[in-house]
């Protein structure tokens, strides 16, 4: 088994979260090297971004390629009725500056994905690719590396002051560690696909993200791409779903079409492609942002259902929050679990902000309209909400939403675990991420 300490960080996982920590330690002048299971480009989901990635894309470099690249350009958001009556958008710029925060896109994720990554290589961040980490290596209650598997099935170790888990919804870390907390409220299955040649909305909507509603509080995303694609999905509790016992993704999306006017008549002119996909249990929390030598970043701290298209922006920030962090305790060789209750405390502040707006949106007693047709400034809180901008005090916005209907208790949750003890064996299986 060949073992490997030449690294100051080592990265669990390529993606927005794991590329952008890794292109600002390495800009920062550290060793770090990125373990990816898979071989890029590669598929992945989640693919409208919000006007609050402009900061962490501005921080990274990426502006520019961003505003020369094919991506559609994003402006809004707009919610349709079952019957097919769209609101009004909420038009990001109607709080931003146009020509920076309030502009966003629609990515293909196999591209964006592969720019945060060779952004990161250039600024000097060394990858792995197809290579699966299998465990966490720990020296008493010190998380000092990982232990990983090559497509050859050879054993490696890598060590290092510190490790980020950037693993995604896998959440390597938090299920390893028992950490993983679900959201019983928001426990949602989505289906989707893509189409080529379907309507879009004109001038600046042609881009827009629409939130369209089926019956029980279900929604479709529509997503407008470039290479003439949308890509289109539903989701909905399970039961709702999978009514009358039907199961197949293809079969539930094609039932759907017709619970809601305005995307059945977006759909109609234009031609399904590829595969349909399924996937379920959306929410999950980690209890622990990290340990000792350990850090989670991304979708690994927290997951929520995307509704509001949060997931890649908390990657983005949280991934800009970490690099600070660790370059800090690198700095200060100080690689303690208390030297990351800041960065859990501001990102738990966000998580939590984004959850409230989303657990009233699916409560079938609230309305934006009836909300804003009683309280008109709350429309600006809720673009900001939708706009990403979350880590600002919604204290208003609450009690107003609370007059409606009720809204979640924050979980107590995300703070470091300062470990004692060796971590129990049990604790550190060995799986694949």
């Amino acid at each position: 088994m060949k073992s490997n300490t030449d690294y100051d960080v080592i990265i669990i996982g390529a993606g927005p979260a794991g590329s952008s920590s890794a292109a600002l330690l390495a800009e920062y002048g550290h060793r770090v090297l990125i373990l990816e299971r898979e071989k890029f480009p590669r598929y992945h989901i989640g693919e409208s971004l919000l006007p609050f990635t402009y900061q962490p894309l501005e921080r990274l470099g990426l502006i520019d390629k961003m505003k020369k690249s094919a991506f559609v350009r994003k402006f809004s958001v707009q919610f349709v009725s079952p019957s097919g009556r769209a609101s009004l958008p909420f038009y990001f710029f109607t709080r931003y500056d146009r020509e920076t925060v309030a502009q966003t896109w629609q990515v293909l994720r196999s591209e964006f994905d592969q720019m945060l990554l060779d952004n990161a290589r250039e600024k000097g961040a060394e990858l792995q690719e197809q290579i699966t980490v299998k465990e966490l290596l720990w020296d008493g209650p010190r998380v000092v590396g990982v232990r990983a598997q090559t497509l050859a099935g050879e054993i490696v170790e890598y060590r290092a002051p510190m490790t980020l888990d950037c693993s995604g919804k896998e959440a390597f870390s938090a299920v390893r560690n028992l950490w993983r907390t679900p959201d019983p409220g928001l426990n949602k299955i989505a289906v989707w696909t893509y189409y080529e040649g379907a309507m879009r909305d004109e001038g600046i909507n042609e881009g827009a993200t629409t939130v369209a509603y089926v019956p029980e509080k279900g929604w479709f995303w529509y997503i407008p791409q470039h290479n003439n694609r949308i890509s289109v999905g539903v989701v909905a509790e399970g039961k709702y779903l999978a009514r009358g016992g039907v199961k197949s993704p293809e079969d539930i999306f094609n039932r759907e079409i017709g619970e809601n006017q305005w995307i059945k008549q977006h759909l109609a002119v234009g031609r399904q492609v590829g595969s349909y996909y399924l996937t379920s249990e959306y929410t999950h929390h980690s209890k622990h942002c990290g340990t000792e030598g350990l850090l989670l970043v991304g979708d690994a701290f927290a997951f929520l259902d995307p509704v509001f298209s949060s997931g890649v922006m908390l990657a983005l920030k949280s991934g800009v929050l970490a690099a600070d962090a660790v370059h800090k305790a690198l700095v200060e060789r100080d690689f303690s679990a208390g030297q990351f209750s800041a960065y859990a405390t501001y990102l738990r502040e966000g998580v939590e902000n984004m959850r409230k707006l989303v657990f009233a949106f699916y409560d079938e007693r609230f309305s934006f309209k009836k909300l804003i047709d009683k309280y008109p400034p709350a429309g600006g809180l809720v673009t900001d909400c939708l706009s990403g901008d979350v880590n600002k005090d919604f204290s208003q916005l609450w009690t107003w939403i609370a007059e409606f209907v009720p809204l979640p208790e924050d979980l107590p949750l995300g703070q470091p675990l300062v470990v004692a003890d060796p971590v129990p064996e049990a604790q550190n299986v060995a799986a694949g991420v």
